[in-house]
């Protein structure tokens, strides 16, 4: 079997990998194959395929790792719905303790328990009914629940 077509072949299963895996980092090293299948085309010997499919790789992972695709955007899980269920739920309080200079405080009964509340910046402290946005231990984060939740 010649050398570009091993490189191609390897390429074309990194490729494959690359789709059920999703990260695209696996799709750059096989361009950095087929590169490699390319300069067997041209007739480099083995080292310069090698060479050539390993710098080209390592290029196109350096600029993906910089561009906004190698990234994943920086959550905070005490405000993520999907690893903290009870961020977007609501709960009733009754009264706030209002501090100057702190933020207003309540203890409320959500899901069987008291929960130490804290009012997120720019709510009002009047009775009613919240929505979580934020968990952080045993303190819960809220904002009214006419206001925007995005």
């Amino acid at each position: 079997m010649s050398d570009w077509v091993i490189w191609f072949v390897i390429a074309g299963v990194l490729v494959g990998l690359e789709i059920a895996i999703g990260t695209f980092y696996l799709l750059m090293i096989g361009v950095g194959a087929a590169v490699g299948g390319v300069a067997a085309l041209l007739g480099l010997n083995g080292a310069a395929q090698c060479m050539v499919a390993a710098i080209v790789a390592a290029l196109a992972t350096f600029f993906l790792r910089r561009a906004r695709f190698g990234k994943k955007p920086a959550l905070d899980a005490n405000r993520d719905p999907n690893v903290n269920l009870d961020v977007g739920q609501t709960l009733e309080i009754h009264e706030w303790h209002v501090i100057e200079g702190a933020a207003p405080t309540a203890r409320a009964r959500y899901r069987g328990a008291l929960w130490d509340i804290e009012l997120a910046a720019g709510g009002q402290p009047v009775a009613g009914v919240f929505v979580i946005r934020e968990a952080r231990g045993s303190h819960l984060i809220v904002v009214n629940a006419g206001a925007d939740h995005l």
